[in-house]
């Protein structure tokens, strides 16, 4: 489809996570670098930070910054234009969407409200947690959404460790306790890492601390077992590792309060804990719904066909957490998960070339490549789908931590190159001899 006489197709990418940033620089490389699209990327962050991360940056045993992207020093790299600011509206029959002011930390405006018009719009805003609407989640859980987030529950973790130590009295009960609510991914891979970076942190010379006695790390899962969405055999070698490491795993256990003082169970247990994380579901961000008559399912996605537009405008795409893609042969819509939104940028960029040169567009077909679950330097576990025998097989150990990091470098190739991630990994194994093991401040 091309654009006005005399103008370039404009092609805006709503989200700069790990699908969209792909996205934005693929087509920068292919399209921008040749004048045959303008392609522009809008978040309301100046950086990027891969999400499966945020776990480690909460527990403290990864610093945000050296992993961190800027998106102006990328757009310019790779032949984009990046935008800083959050849409707050669409105007479908203009093509146009509306962002909204942005302010510094002092309240000054940086840039003002503004709408920028477009011929192929790609909204790839990614999820928010879901508190199901828990009376005292919102005010007193942490998610674990953005690197923010996930900084501000690794300062709160130290500042408790550090009172605990310098207060007259000693360690109150629940007072270094930690529930984690919601045992998917995130919250599992958290409970491992904590236990490893809270004994390391106690390592640090805070003598009145005794890991064993004072240090209470819960998981707890509504469902049967933990990992619903994965494989039982992860989950059980998972939950074993778990339990054997000192961590308490409840499972079909809902929550129904959280306070200050810590968790309320259905069954009226009470966990007792200073610090809660939620990162039990997720859905789409609140104002998709009202984005103009596009169509949301009961989460708030976007619903798209098998192409990945939306229902109601083939000029709008969504792809990753904030699409509800059908899936062939299934009754629920791809998962979203870090590969499902890799391969959807994959399959837009080769589309959108596409839909440039006025060719039908392909349908996207989701490849389920396996599961895995980091538990730090414990143990990784997962399962791979072996593509020439049809199922999946159980991994363990070091095989399986390294097929975890390479999940990781697979979206840093799509945004560096293989040369330049080699040198970075270089980099890092050797800086990582110099770096305390865990983040204290």
């Amino acid at each position: 489809m091309a654009a006005a006489a005399g103008s370039l197709h404009h092609i805006i990418i709503v989200g700069g996570g790990a699908g969209g940033l792909e996205l934005a620089t693929r087509l920068g490389d292919r399209l921008g670098k040749r004048g045959l699209a303008r392609i522009t990327l809008v978040d309301r962050s100046r950086t990027h930070l891969w999400k499966p991360l945020l776990h480690a940056v909460a527990a403290g045993s990864l610093d945000r910054a050296s992993h961190e992207l800027n998106y102006l020093a990328q757009a310019h790299w790779h032949h984009f234009h990046f935008r800083l600011g959050e849409m707050i509206g669409i105007d479908r029959a203009r093509r146009e969407i509306a962002l909204g002011a942005v302010f510094d930390d002092e309240g000054r405006e940086v840039t003002a409200p503004t709408v920028l018009h477009y011929d192929t719009l790609v909204m790839a805003l990614g999820s928010v947690t879901n508190d199901f609407g828990t009376p005292g989640a919102a005010r007193h859980a942490v998610p674990l959404e953005t690197p923010d987030q996930a900084a501000r529950f690794n300062r709160r973790l130290i500042n408790a460790f550090i009172r605990a130590q310098t207060q007259p009295g000693p360690v109150r009960p629940g007072q270094l306790g930690v529930v984690i609510i919601g045992a998917g991914a995130t919250g599992t891979e958290l409970a491992a890492e904590l236990h490893q970076t809270t004994r390391e942190v106690v390592a640090y010379g805070l003598d009145r601390i005794d890991p064993k006695r004072d240090i209470r790390l819960t998981l707890v899962e509504a469902a049967p077992r933990i990992l619903p969405a994965l494989p039982e055999r992860i989950a059980l070698a998972t939950q074993g590792l778990l339990e054997k490491l000192g961590v308490e795993v409840r499972v079909a256990a809902r929550v129904v309060e959280v306070s200050g003082e810590g968790v309320r169970l259905a069954d009226g247990n009470f966990l007792p804990s200073e610090l809660v994380i939620w990162s039990a579901g997720v859905k789409g961000p609140d104002f998709l719904a009202t984005l103009d008559g596009l169509e949301v399912n009961r989460i708030n996605q976007l619903v798209v066909t098998e192409t990945l537009q939306t229902t109601h405008d083939p000029a709008i795409f969504a792809l990753g957490d904030c699409a509800a893609c059908p899936r062939r042969g299934f009754e629920t819509p791809v998962p979203p998960r870090a590969q499902a939104a890799h391969q959807q940028a994959s399959h837009l960029y080769r589309q959108l070339q596409r839909r440039l040169r006025g060719e039908a567009l392909q349908p996207f077909v989701y490849r389920d490549f396996g599961s895995l679950v980091s538990l730090g330097d414990y143990s990784t576990v997962g399962s791979l789908m072996g593509v020439l025998v049809g199922r999946s097989f159980f991994i363990e150990g070091y095989f399986a931590r390294m097929m975890y990091r390479s999940l990781y470098k697979m979206h840093q190739y799509a945004l560096h190159g293989a040369g330049t991630v080699a040198v970075e990994t270089l980099a890092r194994a050797l800086d990582r001899r110099a770096d305390p093991a865990v983040k204290l401040h």
